[in-house]
């Protein structure tokens, strides 16, 4: 049996957790490039998933801390739904998807990690992207960092 190593998960795994909500972030000088934050809106915003399934899997969340779609305002929901629209013309674009995976894990039940504040996961897809490792070694192989797929995603937002 042959062994992936993954050590930039080792800072997660022993670092300190964090009490608060990870998506609740103050926005000081740099936080966009510390939380890799790709595009902002007046109600939202877009960021790469530090955990991805796939690369280039993109998260779309509410400003505001929101369990569910039942509280936002329709603001807000109309602001989150054109986000989600741009971010996945750009995943096309950008990365040439050929499909995308959309949706959230609403409850603990669903899948949620984080059940209190609502987001939508973006994971692009590709012809032919199946393969055993998520299933057999609940492994997920990225083919580049997450700083250079930051770095190559920021233009596309602006």
């Amino acid at each position: 049996m042959r062994t992936l190593h993954a050590p930039w998960r080792i800072n997660y795994i022993l670092g300190p957790k964090d009490k608060g909500c990870f998506l609740c972030f103050k926005r000081s000088r740099g936080y966009q490039q510390r939380h890799l934050v790709l595009r902002e809106t007046e109600a939202c915003y877009v960021l790469l998933n530090k955990y991805p399934y796939s690369a280039a899997h993109l998260m779309v969340v509410p400003r505001r801390h929101v369990a569910d779609l039942e509280t936002f305002t329709p603001d807000e929901l109309l602001d989150f739904i054109k986000l989600t629209r741009d971010t996945a013309r750009v995943l096309k674009k950008a990365v040439g998807a050929h499909g995308l995976n959309l949706g959230a894990n609403l409850g603990r039940a669903a899948g949620a990690g984080l059940e209190a504040h609502f987001h939508f996961h973006i994971v692009p897809r590709w012809n032919g992207d199946h393969n055993f490792m998520p299933v057999l070694g609940d492994t997920y192989v990225l083919p580049e960092c997450l700083e250079e797929t930051y770095r190559r995603l920021l233009p596309h937002f602006k």
